[in-house]
């Protein structure tokens, strides 16, 4: 052995390479955000919850945490386990999401121009957790979304980390809740709307990103 063989270490054979993923954290954070965030759900939060006292809020906001929180891990798991084991092509699996996405973000913007009459205040004692967890807080395209972004993850650490970026949301959805009348006097029905506008713009640039990126490493194999 030379001595610059000494001194230079030599990389262990099989190495793992790092994965270099289309969207990072932060834009996984956007998506969620804006698929099961409390942007889309003001609305409901404040018409179903109206008529509830603050204290029966804060817990109601508790109990559709911890719903939402197990639905969401549980479906993220069990469906991206199940989307791996088919052996569903990655560029495929990325652009199928990127539609859906694409879909959803389209429905979100569209809806903004369809005029709906809310319904008056509900009881405390009728407010259900699991209809507000399912499919308000969490609907079935966010419940997709999980489920994508966890079959495209190649580590358990980039797994863990996408189903942590969901809890997170929850938990916002969790105190806008909790603070929902509150949060509708201050900022008003108009500055929600561009809120909403702007969120459903921003995912329509992600759905289009993640199909132009699976057509071109599609192409180029």
């Amino acid at each position: 052995m030379t001595e610059v063989d000494a001194v230079m270490p030599v990389p262990p054979i099989g190495a793992p390479e790092a994965v270099a993923y289309v969207l990072a954290l932060s834009e996984v954070f956007v998506l969620f955000f804006i698929t099961m965030g409390p942007v889309k759900s003001l609305g409901d939060y404040a018409v179903r919850t109206s008529g509830l006292t603050v204290r029966d809020r804060r817990a109601l906001a508790v109990r559709v945490f911890g719903v939402s929180a197990i639905a969401v891990l549980a479906a993220g798991l069990v469906g991206g386990t199940l989307l791996k084991n088919w052996h569903v092509s990655p560029h495929v699996l990325q652009a199928a999401g990127g539609l859906v996405f694409l879909l959803v973000a389209l429905r979100l913007l569209l809806s903004q121009y369809i005029s709906t009459v809310p319904a008056p205040g509900t009881p405390a004692a009728e407010v259900s957790a699991a209809e507000l967890a399912f499919p308000v807080t969490v609907p079935a395209y966010a419940i997709a979304a999980v489920i994508v972004m966890v079959a495209m993850s190649h580590e358990v650490s980039r797994t863990a980390a996408v189903l942590g970026v969901a809890v997170v949301v929850l938990l916002l959805d969790a105190l806008v809740l909790a603070y929902i009348q509150r949060i509708v006097n201050t900022l008003g029905t108009l500055t929600l709307s561009i809120i909403g506008a702007i969120m459903g713009v921003m995912q329509v640039a992600l759905a289009l990103q993640l199909i132009i990126a699976a057509a071109r490493a599609f192409l180029s194999t």
